[in-house]
């Protein structure tokens, strides 16, 4: 059974969503290497490269359902943040977001009956749930970091042990 119109329209807005995450993440990647902190923006950018990975999985699915893959814009991200925390507070807000776009992506898929983007979803709505709980820590301790610099250098030090994009 081929993708509905509707479907495939909410696939390809996803997958725009998903490399606009990218840019996203290069971009707070590009402030934290300026700010002189190194493993923040080495999380960043393999946080960058895991959404360009998202992004692949919906263009196969789309190919895998003889659906049409129409690539969009991608807005220009912002380059200034005030502070390493305002940078991560903006990762776990985003991420939300995504949440709220894939939870509309299933109720779509279960409107239409479509049993397979149904089950297709289920992993990324999986990932959302390891995105949030991974951002909304990392920002919980950026808090705890307050103005100690100390502190902020060892918390860069550790997410920089981060070694793929998971």
């Amino acid at each position: 059974m081929a993708l509905s119109k509707k479907m495939q329209d909410a696939l390809n807005d996803q997958l725009q969503r998903e490399f606009h995450s990218a840019y996203l993440y290069l971009s707070m990647s590009a402030y934290c290497s300026a700010e002189n902190l190194p493993g923040f923006a080495k999380w960043m950018r393999l946080q960058a490269q895991e959404e360009v990975g998202h992004a692949m999985r919906i263009f196969d699915y789309l190919d895998d359902r003889a659906g049409r893959v129409v690539l969009q814009a991608v807005e220009r991200p912002p380059s200034q943040f005030k502070s390493p925390l305002e940078v991560v507070e903006g990762v776990r807000k985003h991420e939300e977001g995504v949440t709220a776009s894939i939870h509309k992506l299933y109720a779509i898929a279960q409107a239409e009956a479509d049993y397979a983007t149904q089950t297709f979803l289920h992993w990324f709505i999986t990932e959302q749930v390891e995105e949030e709980k991974s951002t909304t820590q990392l920002a919980e301790r950026l808090c705890m970091a307050g103005d100690n610099k100390g502190a902020l250098l060892l918390l860069d030090r550790e997410v920089g042990t981060r070694s793929s994009a998971e």
